[in-house]
């Protein structure tokens, strides 16, 4: 089998990429926070995985002791007994030193079995075959501008050039801080071409968090959008040792300084330099050598620098388009969107990696997609796979409801009857084993021309195979609302450490709020299960990432002694191998009482009979009883990203229907509204009755002033809850409810809201 096949998804997060790492997940409850403007967005986020690892692992089976349960697709391959590799000089399956080499978990046979290759050696066989097809699109003004598989390449190698003549030391970083954009693959590229480490940067760090990450890696060279991104360089430069260089790619420069250049001037550097040199470091590099640095999300402290290897990188991406069925560009060009950030590595994965095994095309949506352009590229583009993360699901569904509250009756009715339909049968579909139905009913054929076609055609979505999510917990309220509609959604799971996606949905397999069946020639392993089959998810696989830069105990911490990445997730499989996400172990509470309490399926409850509602957090650690913190949905400021006081349209329906006159959180916060507070005070009774004991039970909450946000800090990049930040930052609130006072012992017991 040769590394040709690929395909563009997405990844998710909930231990899918929170890491505690980021996760990459997406499974059933959603973690949806943040607010997004237009039909398809408002959101920032990609997500790394910060307690993802790979580790260090004896070829023996697990001890009997660990009680664990794994799970193998049937086509990939067992561990084998030797994992001798030619190319492999490493002993160990993981390491912490930046010039390291790791064991390749090679299998005997199947998709595990896969010849390794580098990243050049990957890109250059694409070449060969897709040479002359469409690799990248952006818009320039009105116009779309393209270039092949051979500009693509050489641009890269012109780029690596530069570097290496700017002074990239082998090992070190360049650091990518922009959106999205032709420049950000090819510093990607170039850099791991030259010998550095590729490294994306969040575009919403502070100059602080940039200084970490650029000292972290030893960046020799930051690669910037634009002025805005490079003042924040330039307020620590001085801070950086080891940075020689800065490029500007995007605006012309405002100031002439030492050592900046524009994108242009960067490119001439390398342009007439020989090739002897850069083919040296080429020829040079090994499948397990390390070539790019994910940084997580730093939820649960400083963010740590996943180390993936040449092999990682590239076996993921052929055996996630192999799995997915991606088509080869000589068939049919795949064509995928970028949009999501890119120092997320769902994002690498499928709009890099994935895209260039099968030849496919990449067009770069407007910097401001998550504040309402994407909905226009979408329209424009009509991609063939797409990945969005919860938040931009929920924001198309959020705006599909508002439109519809506005059709006329008729229309309405219509729709109605097709959603039920389209549910029905997609439902069918679904509990079918071979995943299709043997013939479509007249009625599904019929909404289908009326109703489906329509939708798919005015999100932009008419050509596309493939939908998934990822990178954060999607509410099965959601998922229900695009099935209805004839437009599946399908759930990836993984980390940063996992190299992206460890588990995907797929059209012939597929289950409501599961992840998926793991990726051929991976291995998943539950980690001393309980009576329920509950146990922490572990991975195994060529995937799995080398280790943390510089950071030892951290990487043993997320391997084990056998060298099984463990997620913290926990999860289980039905009877079909179908896995689910059932919590997130650093996420449990534990009451006063002693009960474990998983908080996400809680908090989703809450948030799917409270439409009203857009985030919720449980408090109840070491306390006597279970409160929640609540917040309103509302309008993003689309500059800065930041929650304003005015009520979204939905929610303003959703007021109007209690009979408040409410349009604006201000009015409703600290319940103010009595009739808004008393319809959430029996949506929680609601859930309450549903509780599986009286400690599982929410006795109080309160609505806070402002929806939670990146720029808040309560939320992370791929907009999952930062819980101990949102515990400090309300630390008054969540005191207030545990004041002396009688504690609430019933759901209908009255919580006052302060």
């Amino acid at each position: 089998m040769q590394l040709t096949a690929c395909e563009p998804l997405a990844m998710s997060t909930a231990g899918v990429m929170d890491p505690t790492g980021d996760v990459l997940q997406s499974c059933g409850t959603a973690d949806s926070n943040g607010s997004m403007d237009a039909p398809i967005v408002d959101l920032t986020a990609n997500d790394s995985p910060e307690e993802e690892s790979a580790g260090e692992r004896e070829e023996e089976e697990p001890k009997p002791a660990e009680r664990s349960i794994t799970h193998t697709q049937p086509a990939s391959a067992q561990r084998p007994a030797s994992l001798a590799l030619p190319v492999s000089s490493g002993s160990e399956l993981w390491t912490t030193q930046r010039d390291g080499e790791v064991k390749l978990r090679m299998g005997e046979s199947g998709p595990a079995a896969e010849t390794a290759v580098t990243v050049h050696q990957a890109f250059e066989k694409a070449v060969k075959r897709f040479g002359n097809y469409t690799a990248l699109g952006w818009k320039e003004g009105e116009q779309w501008k393209k270039i092949s598989y051979k500009e693509y390449f050489d641009t890269c190698l012109i780029a690596a050039k530069s570097f290496l003549k700017l002074g990239l030391e082998r090992c070190h970083g360049v650091g990518i801080l922009g959106f999205n954009s032709p420049e950000w693959f090819i510093s990607d590229i170039g850099a791991i071409f030259a010998g550095g480490f590729a490294v994306g940067i969040y575009t919403t760090n502070s100059p602080e968090a940039c200084q970490y990450v650029a000292e972290n890696c030893q960046a020799n060279i930051l690669v910037v959008e634009n002025h805005k991104q490079l003042q924040k360089i330039l307020q620590i430069q001085d801070k950086l040792p080891h940075l020689k260089a800065i490029i500007q790619y995007k605006d012309a420069l405002k100031e002439k300084r030492p050592n900046l250049y524009t994108w242009e001037e960067f490119l001439e550097l390398g342009r007439n330099e020989p090739d002897t040199k850069l083919n040296d470091i080429i020829d040079s590099q090994k499948p397990n050598q390390c070539c790019t640095l994910i940084y997580t999300s730093g939820t649960t402290g400083q963010p740590k620098g996943v180390m993936l290897s040449h092999d990682n990188l590239t076996w993921t991406a052929f055996a996630t388009a192999r799995n997915v069925n991606l088509d080869y560009a000589d068939q049919s060009q795949e064509e995928v969107i970028s949009y999501l950030p890119l120092s997320h590595i769902a994002a690498q994965m499928i709009d890099i990696w994935i895209t260039m095994q099968v030849g496919g095309a990449t067009y770069f949506a407007q910097p401001d997609a998550l504040k309402g352009s994407l909905a226009n590229t979408l329209r424009e583009v009509r991609p063939t796979a797409f990945m969005g993360v919860p938040r931009v699901w929920e924001k198309m569904q959020e705006k599909m409801k508002s439109i519809g509250a506005k059709s006329s009756t008729v229309r309405r009715k219509v729709a109605s009857w097709a959603k039920d339909v389209g549910l029905h049968t997609n439902l069918s579909k679904m509990e079918q084993q071979n995943g299709s139905m043997a013939r479509a009913s007249l009625n599904y054929r019929l909404a289908k021309r009326l109703v489906f076609r329509k939708v798919r055609k005015a999100l932009g979505l008419d050509r596309c195979r493939l939908c998934f999510t990822g990178a954060a917990p999607i509410t099965k309220e959601t998922l229900e609302f695009f099935l209805s509609l004839d437009l599946p959604v399908y759930e990836l799971y993984g980390m940063s450490e996992s190299t992206g996606p460890h588990t995907i949905s797929l059209p012939n397999a597929f289950r409501l709020t599961s992840c998926g069946k793991v990726i051929p020639g991976c291995q998943t392993k539950l980690f001393s299960p309980d009576a329920e089959g509950n146990g922490e998810i572990c991975f195994w696989g060529r995937h799995v990432f080398m280790g943390y830069l510089n950071m030892t105990e951290k990487t043993a911490e997320a391997l084990d002694a056998d060298g099984w990445l463990h997620s913290g997730d926990l999860g289980k499989h039905d009877k079909d191998d179908f896995l689910f996400i059932t919590g997130r172990i650093k996420e449990l509470i534990i009451t006063a009482g002693g009960e474990n309490i998983p908080p996400v399926p809680i908090e989703d409850a809450v948030k799917e009979v409270v439409p009203l509602i857009s985030n919720a957090m449980l408090i109840g650690d070491k306390r006597k009883f279970l409160s929640m913190l609540l917040t309103i949905k509302s309008e993003v400021n689309a500059e800065t990203g930041a929650p304003e006081d005015e009520l979204t349209p939905e929610a303003v329906e959703f007021c109007r229907k209690l009979g408040s006159n409410a349009t604006r959180v201000s009015e409703v916060a600290g319940g103010r509204d009595h009739l808004v507070q008393a319809a959430i005070q029996e949506g929680i009774n609601k859930v309450n009755k549903k509780a599986t004991s009286n400690a599982q039970r929410i006795q109080k909450f309160t609505v806070l002033e402002q929806d939670f946000s990146i720029t808040g800090g309560e939320l992370g990049p791929t907009m999952k809850l930062k819980r101990p930040v949102v515990m400090k930052m309300y630390k008054e609130q969540i005191e207030n409810f545990y004041k002396e006072g009688v504690t609430p012992s019933t759901p209908d017991n009255p919580l006052p809201s302060k």
